[in-house]
């Protein structure tokens, strides 16, 4: 919105959002109206739930210039969440910054799979879990929140990643079942023997980066993101090297790009250490998720 337009009027919160969901909409922005709803409510220091309870509320000039402002950058297409510093994740939100990724609902396909496995499958009760790669700790705090008698061990190169993931662990109450470990890939869980092994790592290849959106491209941490030449770089040890850290019987979940399918399945299948290598589809119906029953 313009200056003019913010000075002219008595701008409500039903027209702030009218108004911002059609500018997001023309600057093409994935959920303009929820892009909107997050960064005034924001600006206004209330849940998003509230804007709608008092759709007539007139903004301040010193909202409006803070919305503003937000409304340019997100424009620019610097991300939501990180410019309201939160991110929903599994009906919680969770802590952002430019040090983590943003959670994707794809990875909640990961978590839902292994709270049903863990409820439902003999010899999976009170898990010894690692996450590798934890990032904000979306996975680990996540499993933690919602299996009682879960233990933790989140892993991540990142000091600066690691202490968003033990912010959002002391919000969500679970520190004192979540170690978080700096290291890379499976080093912290040597002399361990878990449950299940989840990873989120970088799986996007060289290829397919160019194609990555600027909101992704430019804002997010690309060591989080790119997984070499082929997308495989971490994804082929964390697979080969997991039945060493596990326990039998075990699971390892990782999430992977749609067009990786193949790839995991093969590389499973030349570990020998694994039964029942299968990939999940996430809620786009896109295969995303390898899982494999250590024998």
């Amino acid at each position: 919105m313009s200056k003019r337009e913010t000075d002219s009027a008595a701008w409500t919160t039903r027209g702030l959002l009218a108004w911002t969901a059609r500018y997001f909409e023309r600057q093409g922005l994935d959920s303009a109206r929820l892009a909107a709803e997050m960064l005034l409510a924001h600006v206004l220091e209330v849940p998003r739930i509230n804007l709608y309870m008092d759709l007539d509320r007139p903004t301040t000039q010193l909202e409006r210039a803070a919305f503003r402002d937000l409304v340019e950058r997100a424009a620019a297409h610097e991300p939501v969440d990180y410019l309201v510093g939160q991110s929903p994740f599994f009906s919680a939100m969770f802590k952002v910054t430019p040090d983590v990724l943003i959670p994707r609902p794809s990875t909640e396909t990961l978590v839902e799979h292994v709270l049903q496995h863990a409820r439902h499958t003999p010899g999976f009760r009170a898990p010894l879990i690692a996450d590798v790669g934890t990032g904000s700790g979306a996975i680990s705090v996540s499993v933690a929140r919602q299996i009682d008698d879960a233990h933790v061990i989140a892993t991540d190169i990142s000091a600066s990643a690691l202490a968003v993931a033990c912010e959002n662990a002391a919000t969500h109450d679970v520190s004192d079942r979540v170690d978080f470990v700096e290291g890379d890939l499976l080093t912290p869980l040597e002399g361990k023997r878990v449950r299940y092994l989840l990873s989120n790592p970088p799986y996007i290849s060289d290829a397919e980066w160019r194609d990555v959106a600027p909101n992704v491209k430019d804002y997010e941490p690309e060591r989080a993101l790119r997984g070499g030449a082929d997308g495989l770089e971490l994804l082929r040890p964390i697979i080969e090297q997991a039945p060493g850290v596990m326990d039998s019987p075990g699971q390892l979940v990782v999430e992977i790009a749609a067009s990786q399918k193949q790839a995991v399945l093969d590389i499973a299948a030349g570990v020998g250490g694994y039964d029942n290598a299968h990939v999940l589809v996430d809620h786009e119906r896109l295969p995303r998720v390898l899982v494999c029953d250590v024998k």
